[in-house]
């Protein structure tokens, strides 16, 4: 079991013990206790029972009385004269992308996107024409700098990448805004395994007419060897520093069957931003979408039903195409034939 499943069952298992002792004090109130047995008193022979007395009226009790409406001294809300602190959530529909913004880490809480087969076979974008640009939908002093990453150490990594896009240039070109970028580890990570898994989710249009992707950052905390406490630590860039990088990724995946009301497979992963061995099965880094949920303070399927849910690694074979980062720079360049997804093997 990766360390990024380890830390987010942890979290799952604090709730698993809070759900126990919810049901403990539900069964105990349910419990039915046995019947108190009366004992009976028996009399000599030709002596009558006392007759049972009814039992003495209970008083009543006087109603209460009303409760004066407190009229308060002060205004907490006045302050909103001068302006709402927030937080504010920078929400940016785009051509290509759905994101809301985080202006404390200057990273995007998630970002949303929707590939079809019809979207992904145009090839009318150029990943050449793009550059990276700031966002100036968001204030000036909570925006993510291009300066912030020079020299960093780490690269602008797509949430929603460009070739998702290339149905249009302008929506590819809005790809490269930086409210659609988190610092990423580049060799092991953003050029390879993270890129392999964005391939993995556009060979899901091989079986899915219409496929729904929410990508975004986890700060998730790790348990100090030393004291075995676990604390949440993570490297800030920029000058001055600004911008947070996360110590994981997620992507929670809604694989539409196109019918409507129809089933979904729902899919959640967490990875480490980090090298990855591209040996690494990408079902080891599947996750409970609760777990992210939990984990991120957001809600991905609260209005998906049950019954309409299915298992994405049940549906399908959830395993990465390994191709070299040169080859998969010019499918951006160039239509790239569609890779097919293998069926999972049925043993029943």
């Amino acid at each position: 079991m990766s360390k990024s499943t380890l830390a987010i069952i942890a979290g799952i298992s604090a709730a698993a013990g809070s759900a126990a002792t919810a049901a403990i004090l539900i069964s105990r109130s349910q419990r039915k206790e046995p019947p108190i047995a009366t004992p009976t008193q028996e009399y000599p022979r030709g002596i009558a029972a006392t007759p049972t007395l009814p039992p003495p009226p209970v008083p009543a009790v006087p109603p209460a009385p009303l409760r004066k409406e407190i009229i308060a001294p002060v205004n907490p809300t006045g302050v909103f004269q001068y302006g709402f602190p927030g937080p504010i959530n920078d929400l940016r529909p785009n051509l290509s992308t759905t994101s809301s913004f985080d202006r404390r880490t200057r990273n995007p809480h998630w970002v949303a996107e929707h590939i079809t087969p019809a979207s992904l076979s145009a090839n009318n974008g150029n990943r050449s024409h793009s550059t990276f640009v700031e966002d100036e939908s968001v204030p000036e002093k909570f925006r993510a700098k291009l300066h912030d990453y020079f020299r960093s150490g780490y690269d602008r990594g797509h949430q929603v990448p460009a070739a998702d896009a290339k149905w249009s240039q302008d929506a590819m070109d809005q790809t490269f805004l930086l409210t659609n970028m988190c610092p990423q580890v580049g060799d092991g990570f953003n050029r390879d395994y993270w890129a392999h898994f964005e391939d993995f989710c556009r060979r899901l249009t091989n079986h899915y007419p219409s496929v729904r992707i929410i990508t975004g950052p986890l700060y998730l905390p790790r348990r100090d060897p030393e004291d075995g406490k676990w604390r949440v630590s993570y490297e800030v860039i920029g000058s001055p520093p600004n911008v947070a990088v996360p110590t994981h990724f997620y992507k929670v995946i809604f694989a539409e069957d196109g019918k409507t009301g129809g089933d979904v497979s729902l899919g959640a992963f967490v990875l480490p931003n980090a090298r990855i061995s591209t040996e690494k099965p990408l079902e080891s880094f599947e996750v409970p979408v609760e777990a992210i949920e939990r984990a991120s303070g957001l809600e991905f399927a609260s209005k998906l039903p049950a019954q309409r849910r299915k298992k994405l690694c049940k549906e399908i074979t959830c395993s990465l195409l390994v191709r070299d980062y040169a080859e998969r720079q010019k499918d951006l360049i160039g239509k790239a034939p569609p890779k097919k997804l293998p069926l999972p093997d049925r043993t029943s």
